[in-house]
């Protein structure tokens, strides 16, 4: 049986190289990448497209739709890294513990978008609350965030490690239109009603996230607390094996959150923190460059795999 031929178009960005470094050594899997010179030749492109098994697109949103418009073979099979089609009917999001059957739903598509990496968090803290009642759908929902500097690509990464590193910010919050890329995500897949505000930010770390989204216990059902909502959590993530939500009793003990402590993994560390004045927040850390991108995308390849 020949070994699937894998397309990651794209690999030199800051996701595709990590998930090229993922797959090297893979005798199970055949990887086609483009020579530099080949790299932005549309016909070249579309031909490594039209024939691979599986396309891992790790572009720009235009080039991402540029590159599905292409493919004329039927059982070409694509995960996007980008946004370009995150909210695009037809495509299955690529979060597998999101929702009970999701990680099937994922094994069987022919289309997968990769969730972002802000996403991820708030969508993995807030779907399961919503779905089960517990947080209203039109909640006045607001998250903030702060990631390493590689979530802005080349970039960014060039800022904060090249010839000028000495005069990068040592943090800075973006995104102060309100309307960042993310958001109409965010407000579809965890099932909001209302758009929720999203403020971002960036620290002069490499990578990592801590992602927050503050509660008030007075804006919710009577009894639903924070042992209601970590249960919820809990209950939903049991034997996930790339979602652990922090015992109660852990998170209490907890002095700060190292946005850092999962890199390198697939993992996301969800929390319930709350106080006795009816507040409550909930968190996610997590790898903006694994269970945020490229660890995420590789997930869903071995579910597609599976299913080949």
């Amino acid at each position: 049986m020949t070994a699937p031929l894998i397309f990651i178009d794209g690999d030199q960005g800051t996701t595709g190289l990590q998930i090229h470094e993922h797959l090297r050594g893979r005798t199970d899997l055949q990887l086609l990448t483009l020579p530099a010179d080949a790299r932005k030749d549309a016909q070249r492109r579309a031909e490594a497209i039209n024939a691979c098994d599986i396309a891992i697109l790790c572009l720009p949103d235009a080039a991402a739709r540029e590159a599905v418009a292409s493919i004329v073979n039927p059982d070409v099979r694509v995960i996007d890294a980008s946004s370009a089609h995150r909210t695009t009917p037809g495509w299955t999001y690529g979060f597998p513990e999101m929702s009970a059957g999701q990680a099937q739903r994922v094994a069987v598509a022919s289309r997968v978008t990769n969730p972002g990496c802000y996403p991820t968090g708030a969508i993995g803290l807030l779907r399961p609350l919503v779905q089960a009642g517990l947080v209203p759908a039109d909640y006045p929902i607001s998250i903030h965030a702060v990631s390493g500097y590689s979530g802005g690509g080349r970039a960014a990464v060039e800022t904060y490690e090249g010839p000028e590193a000495a005069n990068a910010l040592p943090f800075q919050v973006y995104g102060l239109g309100l309307a960042h890329k993310h958001t109409p995500e965010i407000q579809q897949h965890a099932g909001l009603s209302q758009r929720p505000m999203f403020v971002p930010a960036y620290g002069a770390y490499r990578q990592g996230i801590v992602l927050t989204v503050p509660l008030e216990l007075r804006l919710l059902a009577p009894g639903v607390d924070a042992v209601r909502l970590h249960a919820c959590l809990a209950g939903h993530y049991a034997g996930a094996q790339h979602v652990e939500v922090m015992p109660l009793q852990v998170s209490s003990a907890l002095p700060h959150l190292d946005p850092q402590a999962l890199n390198g993994t697939n993992d996301i560390r969800l929390g319930v923190f709350s106080n006795d004045h009816g507040q409550i927040l909930l968190t996610a850390v997590f790898d903006n460059l694994g269970k945020g991108a490229s660890g995420a995308a590789v997930q869903n390849l071995e579910l597609m795999l599976a299913h080949a």
